[in-house]
């Protein structure tokens, strides 16, 4: 066997030392047998593990009435405890020497409506914000086309007197590059907004598409940079009384943006989840908020990350040189069971849909039995589930 392995056969770390496997029997010298390894890392990366059967009405299909009284399920890893709260008690948990940092990207109405020049329908939905070109009235954008045919280059779809696409390059597996034609008086964002609908998840259903109350709640009331397909949904629980109340303690609040794309809902193929691919998404971490990140630490405080995406983010950019740094680009962090977490203590997230690389990241915080049997709970206490269902703190994590 390589020499290189017996390093890491004691490490906690086991990201590395799954790859070391794989890299090992690519060249023939892993002999050793897997009995030697704790076997809860493997239950860790089988999608088989990720498995829960959830009653169909136990899926909201509506946010609760007033966004802070969601419940919540307070779940403290260091105490070895679980608790059931509303949402609004949340502040109550979180020190004042702490930081809540959140993800201030901002749906925008990717879901398009039109009609082909040859009279037939077709469904646009962008997969990222349009970027806008030099000439006036013109931008770029990579989208999901449904229709009864493939449009083939140059068709045109008429959305309304607004808005116009062109498929400019058909990309395959129902992707095309497009240019849009809009007003350039009215401005895209305004455009789009006349024009599209905000996409909601495949598991919340609507007879005519998304409503008024869906184009208000399926977004953070803090959501200010334009660029997601899907809300983080994790701070919709969030009011402006709420974050008052969590900083009129003494807590420091941060932002980041990671624009959430279409890839959030891609299906794990993968038994074995380490081979699964993660997608990409667009992030931004300004050097105020690394500031404070560092201040916390100093002072004694944990760091509190609100949804999956934030962690991502905050983490993705701790990767080079282990502490984190103001970065903007492209993250395609995956995060399950082994990873070591260098910057996040806490997380406030909702629950995830089966089998889901959300679960795997939810996993490597709190552990994966702690997960299932949380999962086990709000589904036997009627939790409501998925993006406008209740939220769940995780205090403290697995192993640092």
């Amino acid at each position: 066997m390589d020499s290189r392995c017996f390093s890491v056969l004691f490490s906690r770390d086991y990201l590395h030392l799954n790859a070391l496997i794989h890299s090992l029997h690519r060249r023939h010298y892993l002999v050793c047998h897997f009995s030697l390894f704790p076997v809860a890392m493997h239950k860790d990366h089988l999608l088989s593990s990720y498995n829960y059967h959830l009653p169909a009405e136990l899926i909201a299909q509506k946010p609760a009435d007033n966004r802070d009284e969601s419940r919540l399920m307070v779940v403290d890893r260091i105490k070895n405890t679980l608790a059931h709260h509303q949402f609004n008690e949340l502040a109550g948990f979180i020190g004042a020497k702490d930081m809540v940092v959140l993800n201030n990207t901002r749906v925008f109405p990717a879901r398009l409506l039109g009609q082909k020049q040859t009279g037939g329908k077709a469904e646009v939905f962008l997969l990222e914000y349009p970027v806008v070109d030099e000439t006036p009235g013109n931008a770029r954008a990579i989208a999901l086309i449904k229709s009864s045919k493939r449009p083939k280059p140059h068709t045109k779809i008429t959305i309304n007197q607004h808005l116009e696409c062109e498929v400019i390059a058909d990309l395959g597996n129902g992707k095309a590059d497009l240019q849009l034609s809009f007003d350039p008086i009215i401005g895209l964002a305004d455009t789009l907004k006349k024009s599209g609908q905000v996409p909601l998840p495949p598991y919340i259903t609507r007879a005519d598409g998304c409503t008024a109350e869906d184009i208000r709640r399926y977004q953070t009331v803090y959501a200010s940079h334009p660029g997601a397909v899907a809300a983080p949904t994790a701070g919709l629980h969030f009011t402006d009384q709420l974050l008052k109340a969590i900083g009129k303690q003494g807590t420091l609040l941060g932002q980041v943006t990671l624009h959430v794309g279409y890839g959030t809902f891609a299906p794990v193929r993968e038994e074995d989840i380490t081979r699964h691919q993660i997608h990409e998404e667009y992030f931004s971490i300004a050097d105020e908020t690394v500031q404070a990140v560092e201040e916390t630490k100093k002072r004694g405080g944990k760091i509190w990350a609100v949804g999956t995406t934030t962690v991502r983010a905050l983490e993705y950019a701790a990767q080079i040189t282990g502490r984190l740094q103001a970065m903007t680009g492209w993250c395609n962090l995956y995060i399950y069971p082994g990873f070591r977490f260098r910057v996040i203590d806490n997380l406030i997230t909702n629950f995830h849909l089966p089998d889901s690389s959300l679960m795997f990241l939810v996993s490597a915080l709190c552990g994966r039995e702690t997960l299932l049997n949380c999962y086990q709970t709000a589904i036997q206490e009627n939790y409501r589930f998925f993006s406008y269902g209740d939220a769940m703190a995780i205090i403290g994590s697995q192993a640092r």
